[in-house]
This record gives C-alpha cells, sequence and structure tokens, in this order.
C-alpha cells in the first residue's frame, strides 16, 4: 500500500498479517493458559509475573506499555526455558476519576441539553493527545493521524462532551456515559483486545475488573478489610490529610491530577500578639485578640526573635478562628486552618478585614519565648517603608543554641564567613542556610529557656508541645507542595475523622523490612526508595465517600479507597477463573459459586492456611482445587511497575502480605522503571507528544513497537524510545 506522498507500508502490512496468523494459532492452542501441576514447584519450575493494574478510565498507552513489556520479556525467558507460566491481567476502576468525568458529563447535559449546544463565546482550543491519568478522563487516542479537532472549553476546562466526540464517539454514545458503569463496560474490554494485539502472553480467563460490579472481588476486598481491621491494622482516626474542598474528601495519590506523593508538612503556627491601640485600618477588629500567625518547623528558635518580617506587597486578611481570636494570614493558610478546625464555620474562613504587608509594617508585637518582649514586624529596607531605626537598631542577637564550628552565633558567623551583605544574595543565603540549619538541629544545644543544655532536636517537641498546652501556638498543616485534585482544585490539608491503615506501626513496620530485605529489587536505587518510603510512611487513610469501590463493611457510608483495595489482589488472580467462568465482570453463568457463599472463612481457608469451611455450600473439590492453585503460584516472583508506585502501592502491597499471608507467601520481586520519554520529551497532552498503544501498533506493528520498548532503556532512569 503506498500514500499519497508515494511511502509503502506493504512491509508493516505484512507484518500485521503475519501477528494477527499468530495470535490466531496461539488462540486454538490455547498456548498462555496456566494450570498448576501436581505437589510444591521446585525453584525455577514456576513463574508467577504480575503488572499493577491500570485505571479504567481511558486507552492504554506506551507507558503502560513499556513498564509492561518488562513482564512480558521475563515471563517469555521462562517459559522458553521450560517453566510454568502465569502471567494474568485485571482492570482498575475503583476510585473517583471515573464517577468525576461521569458527573461532568451529566452537568454538562442538564444545563446544555442532550446533545448539548454549547454557548458561542466559549474559547475555542486546539485539542491535544492526552495521557490516560488526564484530569478529563477521557484521552482523544483514536486519533490515528488525524489533525487534532478545535473544543470548547468552559471555565478553563474542556468540556467533557466534546473531548469524547472527539475520540470518534458519536453523541448518543456519549449520552450514555453519564452512568459510570459505561466507562467499565467500555474501556477494559478494549484495554484486552489491545494487549492481545500486543501480543501479551496472558491466561485470560482470570482478569477481572474492581469496584463492586465485580462481587466476587468486592467479597474479597470486604473479607481482607475485615481481617485487618479485627488485627488492629485498621482504626478511627484523626490525623492530618490532603484533602479536596470540591470533592469534600481526602485526595489520595490516584486522586489528584498533580502532587502525586506530596504528604502534609505539619508548622508550629506562632501567635504573636499584636498590642493596643490598634491602627485605624483595623478598626472592625476591635474588642477582639489579634495575632499574626507565622508558620515554624523550628519552635525552639522563638527565643531568640528580634522582628517579624512581612512582605510589603502580600496580600494578608483578618480571619476569625473563634469567637475571641483573630489570625492575620493569608488567604491560604486560612483555607488549611478552617479545614483544621480553626474557623467560625468549619471548612469556611471568615475574613473580617483585608490588609496588605503595608498595613502591618510597624504594629508592635508580643511574641512567645522572646527575651524582647516587644517585637517589630518590618521590611528590608527601612527608607523606603518608612521603618524607623528605633524599631530595628536597638535589638542585637541573642545567643540562643551553641553550634560545633559555628558558636552561639551561627547566622552572623556564616554571613561574615560568606561575606553576604545584602538579603538579595540568594544563592549565598542558601548556602549559608544549608551549612546551619540541618547542622544547627541535629548537634546544636539549647543555650537558654527551660531546656538549656538539651539537644536542639530533643527540645524541639518539649517547647513545641508547651507552647500548644499554653496557647500560644496552634498546630497547622498544609501540603508539601501544590496538590490539584482531577476534579480541578487545589487540595488543603483537612484534620479528619476517618478510618486509616496504621502503617505507622513499628512492629508492622519491622515484619515490611524483613520482606524487603528477603526481596530482589533488581537495583540500589530500587531499594533505597522502599528504604526512604518506610521512613516517612505514616497512617495511611483507606476510607472515601466519593467515587466507586467496595464499601467499608463496618462503615458502608465509605468506601475502600482505590490504593487500599489493590494491595494483595495479586492471590485473587489464582483463584478468579474459579468464579468468573472467563468473565471479568463476575458473572458466572454456570452459578457452581455463588458470590454470597465466598465468606471469610473459603478466604481464610484458600489463602491463609484455615481450617476447613465445614458448613461452605461450594463443592469440595472446587474448594480444594482453588486452595491448590494458590498454594502452587504463590507467593508471586515478580511485579513489575513503574518508579512512582514505590511510594505508595507497592509498599503497601509489603505490609499487607507481611500481616494476612504466612511468611512463605511473602513477595518475593519488584522490579521498578523510570518513565518513557518519548522523542526525547516527556509524554505530555499539551504538546501532542504520546501515543496510546493502540496507535502504536496501528503505526507500526506490535513487533515493532516490542523491538522498540525493549530497546529503550533499563534501569529506573526514565527510557528513552523514538518513533
Amino acid at each position: 500500500m503506498a500514500t499519497e506522498s508515494g511511502k509503502s507500508f506493504a512491509r508493516r502490512d505484512r507484518l500485521l498479517e503475519i501477528e494477527k496468523k499468530v495470535r490466531g494459532w496461539w488462540d486454538e492452542k490455547d498456548v498462555f493458559r496456566a494450570e498448576p501441576c501436581e505437589g510444591t514447584p521446585k525453584p525455577g519450575e514456576k513463574f508467577f509475573g504480575n503488572f499493577p493494574f491500570p485505571y479504567m478510565n481511558g486507552f492504554l498507552h506506551l507507558g503502560h506499555a513499556f513498564s509492561l513489556s518488562k513482564l512480558e520479556f521475563a515471563a517469555a525467558f521462562h517459559r522458553l526455558n521450560g517453566a510454568n507460566v502465569l502471567l494474568p491481567f485485571g482492570f482498575h476502576c475503583t476510585g473517583m476519576p471515573i464517577k468525576a468525568s461521569a458527573d461532568k458529563l451529566a452537568r454538562e447535559i442538564q444545563k446544555f441539553g442532550n446533545p448539548p449546544v454549547f454557548p458561542k463565546e466559549a474559547e475555542s482550543v486546539e485539542l491535544q493527545p492526552e495521557p490516560e491519568d488526564a484530569n478529563s478522563g477521557m484521552p482523544p487516542d483514536k486519533f490515528k493521524g488525524k489533525k487534532s479537532k478545535a473544543v470548547s472549553k468552559s471555565g478553563g476546562q474542556m468540556f467533557q462532551w466534546e473531548i469524547m466526540r472527539s475520540v470518534g464517539l458519536s453523541d448518543v454514545e456519549i449520552a450514555e456515559f453519564q452512568k459510570p458503569e459505561k466507562w467499565l463496560t467500555y474501556f477494559p474490554p478494549l484495554a484486552m483486545e489491545d494487549l492481545k494485539d500486543f501480543g501479551l502472553g496472558c491466561d485470560w480467563r482470570r482478569s477481572f475488573i474492581t469496584t463492586d460490579m465485580n462481587p466476587y472481588f468486592d467479597s474479597f476486598v470486604q473479607w481482607q478489610m475485615r481481617k485487618l481491621k479485627d488485627m488492629g491494622k485498621i482504626v478511627k482516626d484523626k490525623r492530618y490529610t490532603v484533602y479536596s474542598p470540591l470533592d469534600d474528601q481526602p485526595c489520595a495519590d490516584h486522586d489528584r491530577a498533580s502532587g502525586e506523593g506530596v504528604q502534609p508538612q505539619d508548622y508550629t503556627l506562632i501567635k504573636m500578639e499584636v498590642m493596643p491601640p490598634f491602627p485605624p485600618k483595623f478598626k472592625a477588629l476591635e474588642g477582639r485578640k489579634v495575632f499574626l500567625a507565622a508558620a515554624t518547623l523550628r519552635p525552639e528558635t522563638m527565643y531568640g526573635q528580634t522582628n517579624a518580617w512581612v512582605l510589603p506587597e502580600g496580600k494578608y486578611g483578618a480571619f476569625e478562628v473563634n469567637d475571641t481570636d483573630v489570625f492575620i494570614l493569608t488567604e491560604r493558610a486560612a483555607l488549611n486552618l478552617a479545614y483544621q478546625g480553626f474557623s467560625k464555620t468549619p471548612k469556611q474562613p471568615s475574613c473580617l478585614a483585608e490588609l496588605t504587608g503595608y498595613d502591618l509594617i510597624g504594629l508592635p508585637l508580643k511574641s512567645p519565648l522572646s527575651f524582647n518582649k516587644v517585637l517589630k514586624a518590618k521590611p528590608a529596607f527601612r527608607e523606603k517603608f518608612g521603618v524607623k531605626d528605633e524599631w530595628v537598631v536597638p535589638f542585637e542577637i541573642v545567643p540562643i543554641i551553641n553550634i560545633p564550628e559555628f558558636g552561639d552565633k551561627a547566622a552572623e558567623k556564616v554571613c561574615l564567613d560568606l561575606k553576604i551583605k545584602s538579603q538579595n544574595e540568594k544563592e549565598k543565603l542558601a548556602e549559608a542556610k544549608r551549612l546551619t540549619y540541618l547542622k544547627g538541629f541535629t548537634d546544636g544545644t539549647m543555650l537558654v529557656g527551660e531546656c538549656s543544655g538539651m539537644k536542639v532536636q530533643e527540645a524541639k517537641s518539649l517547647i513545641r508541645t508547651k507552647l500548644i498546652e499554653t496557647g500560644e501556638a496552634v498546630m497547622y498543616s498544609e501540603p508539601e507542595k501544590r496538590v490539584m485534585s482531577r476534579s480541578g482544585d487545589e487540595c488543603v490539608v483537612a484534620l479528619t475523622d476517618q478510618w486509616y491503615l496504621t502503617y505507622d506501626d513499628l512492629e508492622w513496620k519491622k515484619l515490611a523490612e524483613e520482606c524487603l530485605s528477603q526481596m530482589n529489587l533488581y537495583s540500589d536505587e530500587t531499594k533505597h526508595g522502599f528504604e526512604h518510603t518506610l521512613g516517612w510512611l505514616n497512617r495511611w487513610a483507606c476510607s472515601r465517600s466519593f467515587g466507586l469501590g467496595t464499601r467499608i463493611p463496618w462503615d458502608p457510608e465509605f468506601l475502600v479507597e482505590s490504593l487500599s483495595d489493590s494491595t494483595i489482589y495479586m492471590a485473587y488472580y489464582t483463584v478468579a477463573h474459579f468464579l468468573h467462568n472467563e468473565d471479568m465482570y463476575g458473572n458466572n453463568k454456570t452459578h457452581r459459586i455463588r458470590p454470597e457463599e465466598m465468606t471469610d472463612d473459603v478466604w481464610n481457608f484458600i489463602f491463609c492456611d484455615g481450617s476447613y469451611p465445614k458448613s461452605s455450600k461450594i463443592e469440595p473439590s472446587i474448594l480444594n482445587k482453588m486452595k491448590q492453585e494458590f498454594t502452587y503460584w504463590y507467593p508471586f516472583d515478580l511485579r513489575v511497575s513503574g518508579k512512582d508506585l514505590i511510594q505508595n502501592h507497592l509498599t503497601f502491597s509489603i505490609f499487607n502480605h507481611t500481616a494476612i499471608m504466612a511468611k512463605h507467601h511473602w513477595p518475593r520481586g519488584f522490579r521498578c522503571n523510570g518513565h518513557i520519554m518519548l522523542n526525547s520529551e516527556k509524554m505530555s497532552k499539551s504538546t501532542g507528544n504520546f501515543r496510546t498503544l493502540r496507535q502504536s501498533i496501528d503505526e507500526f506493528s506490535a513487533d515493532a513497537t516490542r523491538f522498540s520498548l525493549a530497546d529503550a532503556g533499563d534501569g529506573v532512569d526514565d527510557a528513552k524510545l523514538c518513533i
């Protein structure tokens, strides 16, 4: 076949024909059907590899294919060496992106009609291909060389209807996607077809989708949640959590458009009281206690405070935190505080006066712990901003911490050593902080106060506790970096009362460390990534109030969070074909096992060496076969994933396996890879530098795609793929 430009695709088309014929042979012979042998397999006799099931709000892309290719090649290698190989594949539908996209579509139809007629004033933009996890939930990956279409925009976001129309769906079809269930029945079968055409050597009998749409997997998740709760691994508690105000629920990694891995950063919010008389701009605050609220990571340094600094051009506000107290701070900080219990109305900041930094210059303050009883807020340049000399000149440096090598006036010494003369010397100031900040915390000794003579790292928590107990400070938290939810709002940190997995439990953490030490991780970088995650991982919010999934069995108001239903599901692959009868949705046509028959006793018998469930109505032969399958294939030998899942999913998998499974069933290997760089650039919807798996197969063939992925790179560094 030749195009108008004269370029021939005959060789590629011949490859596609051969691939189709070979896939026919594979299907006819059922070559990837995996059956256990009798007895316990010896080392090397079996290989069970798996891959984190992709989220089904769109089509599979080359990023998925790159990670998956590592598993596919390993499975083929072991198969060629005579091993009995199991490679299954599932589809993840839990969480909020599908529900959010369906709801967005429904709102557009309600507002603009069916099919909708969008306002003419809507801005036209060029639609670019976007990744599977994009906020739209619907990547335009059916372009196949077509030019991008212009679509309408509303509030800076594309209309969901136009996005779906751009991928080739008709108006009649699009209307059906108002129901989340449509997404679940539309995308997984297409993903399966793409993977078959890719040549994945998969036992498709074991495939499944998540959520309560699949009653068998729903039962499996409920069992493991009850088991973890009975073991004391799930508790209800108030914790600081990254939170979406728009969705009104915690925003976990899978719920975020950006900011994956970002955690709450805890601060001590120092209350510096504004001393009367108040200036005219503060008239609305008369009769209240007014505080400049400043967040610090180092409350023990308050002993040496001489001044408070403000941004002259900065925008501040006076916000009610209760009936008597008013905090002066930024709107963003006030919003975070409102979700942490410090606002007149929960979750709603109440601003009594809008202020700028200029309005704060010269305010007399009374600051906790400071030896200087009256302080002055000031900018850098006195003359420019009208700062009087007597406000700042009398205050000398107060020695409060002694640091080896830097003495008791570390800031003064390092500024002299580096010849720093101006606050504009940013690079030198950053170096000064690097030299003294951490060393002051780890090696410094307090010289003043009740903790005099104590190491700084010991004194910090004691001083913070005292300040909070005396009402001179409050706990405050905000995201380490900016986090955007998939619904399009900037997240805050909220103090929420909900269900948590106790990943901070020291005994549980020791088991996770033991498991990690026995695993094949293939690279030092991967090992260090896990060790780092184990170091900081705290309690994890495992419940949600919005989205799709399994209900918390003892508290059905909540759903199991999308990362928390995905920790040991690899075990489910070993028995899924007994339950589903080759149907990923759990539609068991033979009804040999009904969902309600998969009781906790049955799951415990299969996966946890529990006693035989004598009261079960399931045929004993089937029960014993399911247990045999699990015992034969488990533990899994390899799980391949992108490196970004080390900080959540993969580490959670280690924790939950050690809690639920016997030691001889703990995971044996995780292999992590970097992200794919397409044509030396990051795959991105905004640049159009993007390919779905289907596009690549149709344009280049499956074999060419596989060769390119194999040649793209190994290790955890980002790989380069040229097409």
